[in-house]
């Protein structure tokens, strides 16, 4: 393996925990052991990382969403997740940016009524049936409830998670997460 591959291949780093799984052969069952299943081991890999968030509320019409988005784009906000729904008559669009400060400028130019920053996990996965399942057993034998989750498949492979609980749950939540 060529050290460009050893670096790619590498467990994520600054607050991210690689929690691999090595699947057994399909024929005689045997685990581990190899180059080759190592390099298997780490590609399959969940990087929990605790994230800041944040929210405001607009009218819940049609463009709103697109014209914030189209803010944070225009000044090159890069969004790790973003999520909208109603919320009465009004909608709550969440955010979670890569760079908290570069987003928290953007609200205050465009006079945002933001409420955040607030705690929440983001977590990159291998598209695996049961992967979400996994993450909130670890919360639930911790006696940790979820606020809310949200998980797509992101192509290749991959899938995505962003999930929150109560503020007084977050470091016994990093903690079954392995990321404390």
């Amino acid at each position: 393996m060529d050290a460009t591959a050893a670096e790619a291949m590498a467990p994520a780093r600054m607050g991210s925990v690689t929690h691999g799984r090595c699947e057994p052969h399909p024929r005689t069952g045997a685990r581990g052991g190899t180059e080759a299943a190592d390099a298997k081991e780490e590609a399959m890999a969940e990087t929990i990382r605790l994230v800041d968030y944040f929210y405001i509320e607009t009218p819940d019409k049609p463009g709103e969403a697109a014209r914030v988005l189209s803010a944070l784009k225009e000044a090159g906000v890069n969004l790790l997740a973003f999520s909208g729904f109603p919320k009465g008559r009004r909608a709550q669009l969440d955010f979670v940016p890569s760079d908290a400060a570069a987003f928290k400028a953007v609200a205050k130019q465009n006079r945002w009524k933001l409420v955040g920053p607030k705690k929440g996990f983001h977590i990159e996965a291998d598209d695996r049936p049961g992967v979400v399942a996994d993450l909130l057993g670890k919360l639930a034998e911790a006696k940790i409830n979820v606020t809310a989750t949200d998980a797509v498949c992101a192509g290749a492979g991959r899938s995505g998670v962003i999930l929150w609980v109560k503020p007084r749950d977050v470091k016994r939540a990093a903690v079954a997460f392995g990321i404390a």
